[in-house]
This record gives structure tokens, sequence and C-alpha cells, in this order.
């Protein structure tokens, strides 16, 4: 009956240690039940709201562990690398200790896809004996998912907040915010703005739910948000949070993480054992350069899926089998080889330039190939170009053409041949100022016929004047380089600070060369000697010239 409701409802509340605004809330709340007609539509909708009060875990906290040695272990178990996270982790967790109560962080880790972001929250948690829970914020358009909608709607629920901390019960988790940077914005609300009342410190030891109608304190959970592009984040909520790069990993690195972590989680995954199959470090780092192009290491999980798989049938049908996958083998089992080095070790003609590119998917390599042909001086651009990209080559012509005495070439060629810059991949938007380097060179290349030397990358924006800007994405884009085999990387002088910051195992076999004037650039890069086939572009005036014009 409604009364042994009332009644359960009332015992429940006995000993919360809810505050003296709730306490009165949910008393008022329950008087208001008692006088109601348990008929009536509002009934139902009175004693959900009344639960909510008493699931959530008011003033209930878990006991932080602050064994920082332990949790070193932990985050050193569940991931490789990633030095400067667990340094941040660790730094978090001996203020806490000290201090005993602090204002949780709220932090960012932005990386591109497969690098850990988000298994990193659940080793945060295991480290720290705090509950975990996640929210996926990508294509979230709604505000009311984050602040709840009013009670007097028809199905009116709290927020997600909310309901995630009803779930774990207890009101310091470590609480995921994933894909922060993909929230939607339409008319239903922003909920990035939304967002930045509960991840302000100073705030949200009062947020706000429109179900809930009262203030909670979110000041003791620790938010830990993820993104793929930190320029898609809303700059005011970009504020709030501590932003920690996560980069891609170098092929050691992916090696080393699939021997401790992907081989034995697939083989169990596939129910086969240690005895069924064996897989060496140099079929893995074949398996990683050859089949894979990537910052993290889904596809090479997906990658250690299929050779399981494969094994999983030999054991099943009772196949004769080598226990020890050979490179040999990588070919049936995974097919031809995707990706290859000697792709970017070819001898490229004059004209051609390999320059570095950064995606929110890691770094890339980008051929620059510019073609030259009889016509009036004209600059074509195609391969899906960006207006940033466009303006750095009418740049890189401009300068070439002022310093074609320096380069040694005949002023008058600028007027009689048309240039064609393209970029390939065409069907791939590109943009941004750091080829600007590159596409200079591939022009000067073109018109002194010099060949840009072999697996030589460079990144850089360029000035009017000749001068080299430094860019961003250094390590990511160096990984790139890498990964095609490059072995010598241009660079702007200001952006030695970068590449010291990189550990030098991700450098082995990469030479970083610094310059700050164009140049430079152009006497490191370009080969001393021309090709056979000098530039003559001697326009003959045609002998009926005259007649045509009359």
């Amino acid at each position: 009956s409604s009364d042994q409701e009332i009644q359960r409802l009332r015992e429940r509340a006995k000993g919360k240690k809810w505050g003296k605004a709730v306490n009165e809330t949910f008393h008022r709340e329950l008087e208001k039940l008692e006088r109601m007609n348990p008929a009536a539509a509002e009934y139902s909708v009175m004693v959900n709201y009344l639960e909510l009060l008493l699931d959530l875990p008011w003033g209930i906290y878990t006991k932080d562990k602050f064994d920082l040695q332990r949790a070193r272990k932990i985050l050193d178990r569940d991931h490789y690398g990633l030095e400067k996270v667990k340094e941040r982790i660790l730094e978090y967790l001996a203020v806490l200790e000290l201090k005993g109560d602090m204002k949780s962080p709220i932090l960012c880790f932005v990386g591109p896809p497969g690098v850990g972001k988000t298994s990193l929250g659940k080793s945060i948690a295991t480290a720290l004996k705090r509950k975990y829970t996640r929210m996926s914020l990508g294509g979230l358009h709604d505000e009311s998912e984050i602040r709840g909608h009013r009670k007097t709607y028809i199905g009116a629920m709290p927020g997600r907040i909310i309901q995630s901390i009803k779930k774990v019960e207890a009101s310091n988790p470590v609480f995921m915010l994933d894909e922060i940077d993909k929230v939607g914005k339409d008319f239903r609300g922003d909920p990035s703005s939304a967002l930045l009342e509960v991840l302000d410190p100073e705030q949200n030891s009062n947020f706000y739910d429109n179900y809930l109608e009262l203030d909670y304190d979110l000041s003791r959970v620790m938010f830990i948000a993820t993104a793929n592009d930190v320029n898609s984040i809303q700059p005011t909520l970009r504020d709030r949070m501590e932003i920690i790069d996560i980069n891609g990993y170098s092929v050691e690195e992916k090696t080393e993480i699939a021997r401790r972590h992907l081989i034995s989680k697939q083989r169990e995954a596939h129910g086969l054992t240690g005895k069924d199959v064996k897989i060496n470090n140099k079929v893995i780092q074949n398996v990683v350069e050859h089949y894979t192009r990537e910052s993290g290491v889904r596809e090479l999980d997906r990658k250690l899926a299929s050779i399981m798989r494969n094994t999983a049938k030999k054991v099943s049908v009772g196949e004769d089998y080598n226990v020890n996958i050979k490179k040999g083998d990588l070919h049936s089992i995974l097919g031809a080889p995707k990706y290859d080095k000697s792709d970017y070790q070819e001898d490229n003609p004059p004209g051609v330039g390999v320059g570095l590119a950064w995606t929110a998917t890691g770094g890339d390599i980008l051929y620059i190939e510019t073609s030259l042909s009889r016509g009036k001086g004209e600059l074509t651009l195609t391969g899906n170009l960006g207006d940033v990209m466009k303006e750095s080559a009418s740049t890189a012509l401009t300068f070439v053409r002022s310093n074609s005495e320096k380069l040694n070439i005949k002023d008058d060629l600028f007027n009689k041949l048309d240039v064609h810059l393209h970029v390939p991949e065409g069907a791939i938007p590109k943009d941004g100022p750091s080829a600007g380097i590159v596409l200079m060179t591939a022009i000067a290349s073109a018109f002194t016929q010099r060949k840009v030397k072999k697996q030589l990358a460079m990144t850089g924006e360029l000035t009017l004047r000749g001068k080299v800007l430094p860019v961003g994405g250094i390590k990511e884009k160096l990984l790139a380089a890498r990964r095609a085999g490059i072995t010598d990387v241009i660079l702007c002088s200001k952006n030695r600070k970068d590449v010291e910051e990189i550990s030098q195992e991700y450098l082995k076999g990469i030479e970083v060369h610094y310059f700050d004037n164009m140049l430079d650039v152009l006497r490191f890069a370009l080969e001393e000697e021309r090709t056979s086939h000098p530039l003559n572009v001697e326009v003959a005036e045609p002998e009926n010239a005259e007649n045509n014009n009359k």
C-alpha cells in the first residue's frame, strides 16, 4: 500500500549524511506524497524523485589509496611508455596525500586514436582505488543529457552526470568524459557550455541538475576528458582543463606493447594457449611496418586477431602446422604487404619533394609534385588544397621568382612557363601552413632542374622574406618519417626544443637538420648537379605571326 511505501522511504532516510537543504526537500516532498492520491499521475513521479534522493551517495567517498609505489606499478603494468602522463598522476597523488583534501584537477588526454587514452582512465581509478565511470560525449546534442530535464516533463530524468554518480555509489569516482572534441551543437542547446559548470573546480561544488533541483558537490570527482583534436574543443572549455598530449608510438614501442599485452589478450580471446601459437619480435615488427600505418595500436591488434583466427581454425580442424609464426607465413594469413618503405626511397625527378603532415589520427607523409609546361606564368593547384595551403604555394612561387638570380634561374622563364602543383591523394582535404618550405623546394627544384635529395623530408612555414617558421606536431611527424624510412628531416631552428623533448629512441636512424633561412634549405636539399635535360624554353616566334596579326 501507499502507506507502507511512504514508511519504507522514511526508514531509508534515517542516518543519511545529506545536508540541511536536501533533508528539508526530502521531507517536504514526502509530506506532499502522503496527501496525494496513489492513482494520481504525479504520484509515481514523486516516488521516483524521492528514491533518487535516497540512492545518491550524498557525502559518501571511497578512501583513496596513497601508495605511490603501488600506483606506479599499476600504471606501468597496464600501459607501456606514457611517462609524462604517469608522472602527472603520481604528482596529483602526492599532493592529495599531503593535503588530504584538494580540488581534483580536470585532465584532458589529447592524442590520436588507439594510443590508450580511455584505458588509462581505468588504470588511474585502479591505482587510486576509486570507482570508475565513463560517459561518451561523441555526437551529444542535447544539453539536457548533462543537466537533466525538469520534473514537470513526462518521462523526465536526471542528467547523465547524476545518473553515473548514483550508479557508482560514491561521490569521488574517476569520471571519464570520452570524445569531448566531438560534442554537437544545435537548437536543443549547447552541451559544451553545460559542461563548463561541471569542469570548473571553482563552480562544480554546486552543480545544479534540473531534475534534482538541488546542488550536488562534484568537486572531489576526478574528471578526465579525452580528445583527438584539441582545436575542436570550445576555447572556454579548453581553458578549464589541463591538456596532456599523448603521442603515437614508435615501432619498438608497438612491438613491446604487442608482446606484453596484445598477443596474450588475442590468444585468450580466441581460446588458444601459449602452446598453440608463438610470435617473435621480428614477426611483430614486420606486421607493424608492412601491414599497419597508424599512431596507435588498433590496426595492429586487428592483424594479430587475424593471425589468431587462422591458428584457431587449424587447431579446430586438427591440421599440422608450425606453432612459431614466421615472416613467410604472414603473406598467406594477412595477404600481400600493404605498405613498403621503398615507396619513399626511390629516386624522384626534379620538382618532387616530400613533406610531413599532422592530422588528428597522427603524422603522415605528403608528396608535393611540380610540373612545368609552356604557357604564360600561371599557377595551377590541385589535390583538394585548403586556402592556407594555396596561399603558401603562391608565397613559395613569389619567393623563387624574386630570388631567381641567386638560384641561377632565367628571369624570363616565369612568364613563359605555367606551374602546376599537385599533392597526391586528391580525395583527402589538405590545409595548413606547414608545407610552405616543401612547396618552395619543389618549385625551385623544377625550375633549376636539380633533384631533391633522396630520403629527405621537411616541414616548416615560409615567409616572403625567405624565413623558416616553426610548426607543431613535431613528434607525430618524425614518427611518420621514421615509419616511411626517411633518413633526413629539415625543421626550423625554433623547433629544436620540441625535438629535445622527444626520446632518442624515436629518432633512431633520423638526422634532423635545422635552418632559419630558405636559401640555406635549398643549398642543403637540392642535389648539386642538374639533370641531363636542362630547362630550355626559348619560345620561337611563329614565322607567320605578322600575317596573323594583320
